[in-house]
């Protein structure tokens, strides 16, 4: 099919896929507790106005995950887009400029609301583009697959997780290449195609030390004490842990950010003032951690007997929940403290526990510079856009990690409307041109990879 006719079909119906952006976002389905059904409803409403095959899977408390397809031919590999349904509560609402479930739009230019850059534009977006291609009658014996999902805000294993085990894989449903449509946005830089993402790994440390009055410290043992030991030897973890090659090397990776710049000199003037290009550029590169919380005591003259901590690490791929686990446990036992799994008896009061409280791993698509799909989504979206797209990692971590870790879609990218940096933030908005301009690259890279012989 001519890319003209899809680019004049979205056109024609601009203003309608404003509206429908408008009613998903004013769809409230924040997480907690999530209510998702009700934004699976309105995608299945709009899916049946077109014919297009759509099935809703419920669960729980008005909970929901949808999976809907161009046609029902499943022989051959499928392009998957999938984005989720819930976002994150909008805090305190009287500080927003506008209601969060307003859906406002300024200017005619920009659409406020919670979630309209996490990532319900992206979403949507990829819901029209499955509905372009329905209405204009493409001819290919291949599908396109739009999985909407639940819980990617609380880990994912609710929605695109449990999509990969009980509807993909059990369907037979082959997937080639996959896109997940958070938000890319660098501002004032083009948007990236995102390769891969860093583990998000958390683990609760208490120490149990004993109770006393304060008047007779010595008596008991300050389990903020003992905390703060294990705090100002945090650093020495790295010597307990193997050291990893970044997936992609820092130099590569500046040179992936300098395609996105004019010239050399124009970049590395800016990156050498950026602190933030620095620091993004660092984040990709080394695994870190950072202690979050801690809260201990219970009086103020009690000696505390019980002090717990969070850490939460950020890994490269190849770092596993149980390689920091270990790590741990070799730091504490090295200050002199016995860790719980020492312990044999009940007497021992004068202990560390590490607890696991969450753990995503990292994940990298391994061989993405021989593809020639990506190469072409590139190209789309360097036209669309009018600027270079390029290439980058991911600080953070997104649903994208239960398509690739577990084996069912390696080559899985990330790429959606809107600005990162305004995600989870009060006044959150997407730029309608942003939106409109992402509709035409799902639909022309769906269009491309359909009818690819």
């Amino acid at each position: 099919m001519k890319e003209e006719l899809i680019i004049k079909e979205i056109e024609n119906h601009k203003e309608d896929h404003i509206d429908f952006l408008q009613e998903i976002i004013k769809t409230e389905s924040y997480n907690p507790p999530g209510n998702e059904k009700d934004v699976a409803l309105k995608f299945k409403e709009y899916f049946d106005n077109y014919r297009i095959q759509c099935e809703i899977f419920p669960f729980g408390e008005n909970r929901a995950n949808l999976i809907a397809s161009l046609n029902d031919n499943f022989e051959e590999n499928a392009l998957l887009y999938n984005g989720h349904m819930d976002v994150v509560p909008p805090g305190t609402e009287e500080e927003w400029k506008y209601p969060p479930l307003s859906a406002h739009i300024k200017r005619n230019k920009y659409l406020y609301g919670r979630g309209s850059t996490d990532m319900k534009g992206g979403l949507t977006a990829m819901a029209i583009s499955l509905q372009i291609l329905k209405t204009l009658n493409i001819k290919t014996n291949k599908n396109l697959v739009f999985s909407a999902v639940s819980g990617e805000e609380t880990g994912g294993r609710l929605g695109t997780l449990w999509s990969v085990n009980n509807i993909l894989k059990p369907r037979n449903i082959k997937c080639d290449f996959a896109v997940v449509g958070e938000p890319t946005g660098l501002e004032p830089l083009p948007k990236a195609i995102i390769l891969g993402e860093k583990g998000h790994i958390i683990f609760k440390i208490i120490t149990h030390g004993i109770a006393a009055h304060s008047s007779i410290p010595f008596e008991g043992k300050n389990a903020i004490y003992m905390m703060s030991e294990i705090i100002q030897s945090l650093n020495n973890l790295d010597n307990y842990l193997e050291k990893l090659k970044p997936p992609i090397p820092e130099e590569k990776l500046k040179r992936f950010l300098s395609e996105a710049f004019p010239n050399q000199v124009i970049f590395k003037k800016i990156f050498n003032e950026q602190i933030i290009l620095q620091n993004l550029i660092k984040s990709l590169t080394v695994y870190t951690k950072s202690l979050n919380l801690i809260e201990g005591g219970i009086k103020d003259n009690v000696i505390p007997e019980r002090c717990e901590a969070v850490i939460d690490f950020r890994t490269l791929p190849g770092q596993k929940t149980v390689m920091i686990k270990n790590a741990l446990n070799q730091l504490i036992r090295e200050i002199g403290y016995k860790v719980k799994e020492d312990i044999k008896g009940k007497s021992e009061k004068i202990y560390v526990e590490i607890e696991l409280v969450e753990a995503l791993e990292a994940s990298y698509w391994q061989d993405w510079e021989n593809s020639q799909t990506l190469k072409k989504l590139q190209s789309i979206m360097t036209n669309v856009y009018n600027k270079k797209s390029f290439y980058l990692l991911y600080p953070a971590c997104s649903d994208a990690r239960h398509l690739r870790n577990t084996g069912y879609c390696p080559k899985t990218v990330l790429l959606g409307p809107g600005s990162a940096t305004t995600a989870h933030a009060m006044d959150e908005y997407i730029e309608l041109e942003d939106f409109i301009n992402m509709i035409k690259v799902y639909s022309l890279f769906a269009n491309d990879y359909l009818t690819r012989s």
